[in-house]
């Protein structure tokens, strides 16, 4: 079986980046085999799960109903010990590296470990850099930190380098849901530019021409989710974009 970080390096290597659907727990799409049908489709990578607050939702029958239906790998997005869960191929082991939280940056984690120890889950070591897109998200007001500067480049090129010589295996560029505008393009290249790591990039993405500006930059996997609720028919559009 692929794990799911050779999946990542393979994309990285083959220059060919692709489309991550975010499925938020508390805002699951109706008819979601239809939606994952429309994802199949459209040439989806892969499903993340998860969100920045757990209100009514519940990620492990979420978890369940997309291995259910499709075969993609279902990869958990957490923004707390609570959102753990079996039954999901691997999991983003978030360290919120852009801010100065010490509960997101190590607190949280030492609390979830016993737990990811005994549910098995190959564990992604992820910095999670949040990015001022024009609005304050629920990200933002949970995290209790200040997001980067969308107009400087060089401080989150910084930042992403020092999480890759921490030994970080991936980074994840994060506008929140629900950014006004996606991740300035000039931010996602000087962080590609300075790393080699597989480079998530979300937040704000709801057009074609957005998806293609994240790809061109060097995002390695754009994800979509609040777009998706709305307008699943823009999928295809969205995955064709996606191109560098």
């Amino acid at each position: 079986m692929l794990l799911v970080y050779d999946y990542l390096k393979s994309v990285v290597a083959s220059g060919r980046p692709v489309v991550a659907a975010l499925v938020d727990p508390d805002s699951e799409p109706p008819l979601l085999d239809r939606w994952v049908r429309q994802c199949e489709q459209a040439g989806v990578g892969f499903f993340l799960v998860g969100g920045s607050l757990l209100y009514k939702g519940n990620a492990a029958l979420t978890v369940q109903r997309l291995k259910s239906l499709t075969r993609l790998p279902v990869v958990l997005f957490p923004a707390s010990p609570s959102h753990l869960c079996s039954g999901a191929d691997a999991l983003l082991f978030l360290s919120l590296i852009s801010g100065r939280n010490p509960d997101f940056l190590i607190g949280r984690h030492v609390e979830a470990a016993p737990l990811l120890k005994k549910l098995e889950l190959e564990v992604i070591p992820t910095g999670y850099m949040l990015v001022d897109c024009g609005a304050l998200t629920t990200a933002h007001y949970v995290s209790g930190t200040s997001p980067l500067p969308n107009d400087k480049p060089e401080l989150a090129a910084c930042v992403a380098l020092a999480g890759s010589y921490l030994g970080l295996k991936a980074l994840y560029l994060d506008g929140g849901s629900g950014a006004l505008r996606p991740v300035n393009p000039a931010i996602i290249e000087a962080v590609k530019t300075e790393t080699s790591l597989p480079l998530f990039v979300g937040g704000g993405i709801r057009t074609p021409d957005q998806c293609a500006a994240a790809s061109r930059a060097g995002a390695d996997v754009v994800v979509v989710g609040h777009i998706l609720e709305k307008s699943p028919n823009i999928l295809e559009e969205l995955c064709k974009a996606v191109c560098r």
